[in-house]
């Protein structure tokens, strides 16, 4: 597999230095991708950069993935308007291994393959390089004109800005250069890649290269990724979509891919997926035949959804999305798990019952008139408990004055309310 090859047809090259192919011509080298620690967990902003790194191992290369904890404590100024908070030590190194975790389903680390994916973090050989050597050492390489030349600098230093730019800040490429000096020197890593607001800073970490150490490297970028709508990737209503299944749930990363627009997923199936040219084609001839059956969406959900969760975490979230649109049976009901269920669940009207006096036994009609407004009178609650439109747990109500107990609960609180087709109630046993 020709790695730039397999990049261009995907539409994930943006800036490359002359002669980065003749380097990979050559055999296997290795390359990295430096990864911000600042949370605990990926999100899919990252995942490009990550699939960069899949692809690279897959073409017989290897692999570096960079946890900038060092970096990570100043913050990268590239596209942001204001400084971020500093993290402190522990805090870094239980991110990082958090990130490696997430890391591994996309790369190979262990493997006894000459192309084993390494993971590194650049706070190992910062935390005791003392600031007049690194000043004398490495300051003394760049010039503050061509800092200043960097776009990341032009936009915070311009009229338009207010915040300006703090030394740290400015100091940034210098270190994210010297990375790449570093791991040029003690990992024979011949290229650094990014998304293509790094280009500055990956091309001073080549010049740093050159003048230092009189050497040859390289800079490959790959484009922003953004929605055809012109509205951000990645961010929901509530904000980042996470690869941890404790900040997005599986069912929700699961929907956010299946929702997104046919144009933006004809473009991620090639950059998120690992699927063959020809898989793609087919899927894009069934798109075009049929949209309204979605099927680049679908299989874009499944990959990634299996990649990044599991097999199991994928078909619990299609049976969870099938619940909603009247197709799920009581058994898949109680099959999905809490997290999953509050997930499908989200926004609709919720109320707490008491626990005590359902285990007693109640009446389905007290239960959803008095204890929970869901019908706002007996009458009504009967009537159509008669015509077939109510349902408890997804299993039709027969009789409105049917006893309900505790044994009705799904995971052991909460009880699903329908009524009609798309009314739901959730019902909280406190």
């Amino acid at each position: 597999m020709d790695f730039i090859e397999e990049l261009k047809w995907r539409g994930m090259v943006h800036d490359m230095m002359p002669g980065t192919e003749e380097c990979l011509r050559q055999g296997m080298t290795s390359a990295y991708v430096g990864i911000d620690p600042t949370a605990d967990s990926l999100h899919i902003g990252h995942l490009v950069g990550v699939m960069m790194l899949r692809h690279f191992q897959r073409a017989g290369h290897r692999p570096i993935a960079l946890v900038g904890g060092a970096t990570g404590m100043i913050g990268d100024p590239s596209m942001k308007s204001a400084e971020r908070n500093l993290l402190d030590e522990d805090t870094l190194r239980h991110n990082q291994e958090c990130i490696q975790k997430q890391l591994a389903k996309f790369l190979d680390f262990d493997s006894d393959a000459p192309n084993a994916a390494k993971l590194v973090n650049n706070y190992d050989w910062m935390k005791d390089y003392t600031f007049l050597n690194f000043i004398r050492d490495i300051g003394k390489h760049i010039t503050v004109n061509y800092m200043m030349a960097k776009d990341s600098v032009k936009k915070r230093l311009s009229a338009d800005s207010n915040v300006g730019m703090s030394f740290t800040e400015f100091s940034y490429q210098l270190l994210q250069g010297y990375d790449f000096m570093y791991l040029y020197q003690h990992e024979n890593c011949k290229l650094q890649m990014g998304g293509s607001d790094q280009w500055g800073n990956i091309t001073t970490g080549t010049e740093l290269i050159r003048r230092e150490l009189n050497g040859e490297a390289y800079a490959l970028t790959c484009p922003l990724i953004t929605k055809a709508d012109g509205g951000k990737f990645g961010k929901t209503e509530t904000g980042n979509v996470w690869l941890a299944p404790n900040y997005t749930s599986p069912y929700k990363f699961y929907q956010f891919w299946l929702n997104v627009s046919d144009a933006d997923a004809a473009k991620y199936i090639k950059i998120f997926t690992a699927l063959s040219r020809e898989e793609i084609g087919a899927l894009e001839q069934e798109q075009a035949a049929a949209p309204h059956l979605r099927s680049l969406q679908k299989r874009l959900a499944q990959e990634i959804t299996t990649m990044v969760h599991s097999a199991e975490d994928y078909e619990m979230a299609v049976e969870a999305s099938h619940i909603l649109f009247g197709q799920a049976t009581s058994e898949t009901l109680k099959k999905i798990d809490e997290a999953t269920l509050l997930s499908v669940f989200e926004g609709v009207p919720q109320f707490e019952i008491s626990r005590d006096e359902l285990a007693a036994g109640i009446k389905a009609v007290d239960l959803c008139t008095e204890k929970a407004a869901v019908f706002p009178s007996k009458g009504e609650m009967r009537k159509m408990v008669q015509n077939g439109g109510v349902s408890i747990n997804k299993e039709k109500l027969n009789e409105f004055d049917a006893t309900i107990d505790a044994g009705a609960l799904l995971n052991g609180k909460y009880l699903l309310v329908q009524r009609g087709k798309k009314n739901y109630f959730l019902l909280i046993a406190k």
